[in-house]
């Protein structure tokens, strides 16, 4: 079983604070599956606003979460790093919210590849807080080498 902490995330994604939205990679299987974890915390930037009083996690910051974890997963499958191609949201077929996340909620993303071709990869990803989905989603995304 494979896994990797925080850091090890941070070797392989090119997102930093406050902009990377997974904890721990619980499990993964090249280009097959990823599970990881992040922990909600009040003191997030976005909570100031979104919304005072009534703190939720944002659904976008949710398919963010989705996306940073499909990368990890695709950086880790093709052997190569940030430094060498940068993957960008290339489409999103459908994303459904089920359940609102709170602070102090811990999210579970379960993430499965679909599809491998050339510079794009397709994959459908959940999200789950106390074993009850809060989001459904497709995806894919591209990559483009750094100049």
């Amino acid at each position: 079983m494979c896994k990797l902490e925080f850091q090890d995330i941070l070797k392989i994604l090119p997102h930093r604070h406050p902009f990377i939205f997974i904890d721990k990679i619980i499990k993964y299987k090249r280009e097959k599956y990823i599970i990881a974890v992040k922990n909600i915390k009040i003191n997030n930037f976005f909570f100031k606003g979104h919304f005072p009083g009534y703190p939720i996690f944002p659904g976008v910051l949710i398919l963010e979460s989705v996306l940073q974890t499909a990368c990890v997963l695709i950086y880790k499958s093709m052997k190569v790093l940030c430094k060498e191609k940068v993957w960008y949201v290339s489409n999103i077929d459908y994303a459904k919210f089920k359940k609102k996340v709170f602070p102090g909620d811990m999210i579970v993303i379960y993430v499965n590849i679909s599809n491998f071709r050339n510079s794009v990869v397709r994959f459908f990803g959940d999200v789950l807080v106390n074993k009850k989905l809060a989001c459904r989603t497709k995806m894919s995304v591209m990559y483009h080498t750094k100049l």
